[in-house]
C-alpha cells in the first residue's frame, strides 16, 4: 500500500512549484507521480496530419518524486504526513499523523 494514491490532493513541498497544490493523475513505478498542472515542461511538437495533431509548443506534466509532496489535510488546510494503521476488522488504512484522522475508510 502506498502513502499517495491516484486522485489524492497533494501539496508540493520542494522544487520550483513549492506551495502549489494539485491532484495526482498517475503513479509511476519508480516512486514518482504526475500531478496535474505541476512541474510542467515545454515540448515542441511536430504537426502530424495523419493523426490530426497540430504542431506547436505544448506544456507537458513531468514526474515528481513522492518524497517532494505531502497529502493535503482538509482539517488543518496544510500538507500532512501519512501513516498506516489496522482497523478492528483487520483493514489497513492511511491516517494523518498530526490529527490521527483516517484518510480513507
Amino acid at each position: 500500500m502506498l502513502k499517495i494514491k491516484k486522485g489524492d490532493d497533494v501539496v508540493i513541498l520542494a522544487g520550483k512549484d513549492k506551495g502549489k497544490s494539485g491532484r495526482v493523475s498517475k503513479l509511476l513505478d519508480n516512486h514518482k507521480i504526475l500531478v496535474e498542472g505541476i512541474n510542467q515542461a515545454k515540448k515542441h511538437q511536430k504537426p502530424n496530419p495523419n493523426a490530426g495533431v497540430s504542431g506547436g509548443i505544448i506544456a507537458k506534466d513531468m514526474p515528481i518524486h513522492v518524497s517532494n509532496v505531502g497529502l493535503y489535510n482538509p482539517a488543518t488546510k496544510k500538507p500532512d504526513r501519512v501513516g498506516f494503521r489496522f482497523l478492528e476488522n483487520g483493514k489497513k488504512v492511511r491516517y494523518f499523523k498530526s490529527t490521527n484522522e483516517v484518510v480513507d475508510v
